[in-house]
């Protein structure tokens, strides 16, 4: 770094970096159009991963492949692709995929057991339209917190839940990319948490488990428990497919919570204020026995904010809530969530960290 004392950037190395910071949505924006190229698919060839140049990536007599090649360059500057480049001039740059570029493959690295999730799906549904036209309208969740979020301003006043709910094919997008985020926590959350967190739970309540689909993989898991509730919007659970020992229940969370020994939710209290995590939780307790516990598994953010990987992706994924679901929905530190609980009558709290961004937090009666 130059000049300034303390890390201080000089005045140029400043500027560098707004024009950095003002050009980011290229990023995104390139992926987006790599996968829909289908590249990572073409390079991961079933494991090979062999560096192909980009006339080896389109259809043969591409009139020009260089337009690919720029794409590709930008994308392993941010570490997606390895740049390969022979010794002798001129030699076409090859490309393969690094571990980050994996993870857009099943197979590849999105899921520790090499399971057909992938993140291609979650990098699709982030940049479909509708989402990307609630971005300029940002500052208005700054200027009226109370009023509709940028998502619903920018689609003439339609929530992202209804949106999901008439667009068959975005709410396709949108599952698969849920699944292909989930698979590996879950996978993670069995091995680190697994018999030992769910002891003595025979009977398990999933709430907001969509399709079952969570709660099915810690059942195959945990042989012990012997009930499954999935319980989610009725119009939901009427669109789960049957698994052997879950019982389907449609509900109102916020009017009351089908009884268990435990209860499960992943990714539930981020869309919601403080008042109504509070209302959620205070439902689990009425439905839990003495000693039952709620798990729950959401983001937590650092106390302090730093420019790590991890730190990043929460509070990035806290301003996609801001924008796409709820302006006053948001991710939560620990502390926060342990005040959550005991506002909602909980006796004690602790938090698990088995996996970069979600957290498992444990509310005991």
């Amino acid at each position: 770094m130059g000049g300034g004392g303390d890390g201080e950037l000089s005045p140029a190395e400043a500027r560098l970096a707004m024009m950095e910071l003002a050009n980011m949505i290229s990023v995104p924006m390139a992926l987006t159009a790599v996968i829909r190229l289908g590249v990572p698919a073409k390079l991961w060839a079933g494991g090979a991963n062999a560096p192909l140049a980009a006339a080896d990536l389109l259809p043969a007599g591409h009139p020009d492949p260089s337009v690919l090649e720029r794409l590709l360059r930008l994308l392993a500057s941010r570490g997606v692709f390895s740049e390969h480049t022979g010794s002798s001039s001129p030699s076409p740059r090859r490309f393969s995929l690094t571990a980050v570029g994996r993870t857009l493959v099943p197979g590849g690295g999105g899921s520790p057991s090499g399971s057909g999730a992938s993140y291609a799906d979650y990098v699709l549904q982030h940049h479909q339209d509708a989402l990307v036209r609630a971005w300029p309208l940002l500052h208005e969740a700054v200027l009226d917190p109370s009023g509709p979020e940028p998502f619903a301003r920018a689609n003439a006043g339609v929530p992202a839940y209804a949106y999901y709910g008439k667009d068959r094919e975005a709410n396709e997008v949108m599952l698969r990319a849920m699944t292909g985020v989930s698979e590996p926590f879950m996978e993670a959350l069995l091995e680190g948490y697994g018999d030992g967190g769910f002891e003595g739970v025979s009977t398990l309540v999933d709430v907001g488990g969509s399709s079952g689909a969570c709660l099915e993989m810690i059942m195959r898991r945990v042989r012990t428990i012997r009930d499954g509730v999935n319980f989610d919007l009725p119009d939901v659970v009427a669109a789960a497919p049957p698994i052997p020992g879950v019982r389907h229940v449609g509900g109102d969370m916020f009017k009351s919570i089908p009884s268990g020994d435990a209860i499960f939710m992943k990714w539930v209290l981020t869309t919601w204020t403080n008042e109504e995590c509070t209302a959620i939780l205070s439902n689990c307790h009425k439905a839990l026995p003495g000693g039952g516990k709620v798990i729950a598994c959401e983001p937590v953010v650092p106390d302090t904010t730093d420019g790590s990987t991890r730190t990043r992706a929460l509070l990035e994924n806290d301003i996609f809530v801001m924008a796409t679901y709820r302006t006053q929905g948001r991710e939560r530190s620990e502390e926060e969530f342990r005040h959550l609980g005991l506002a909602a009558g909980f006796a004690s709290f602790r938090a698990i960290y088995l996996d970069p961004f979600y957290a498992v937090l444990e509310y005991t009666k």
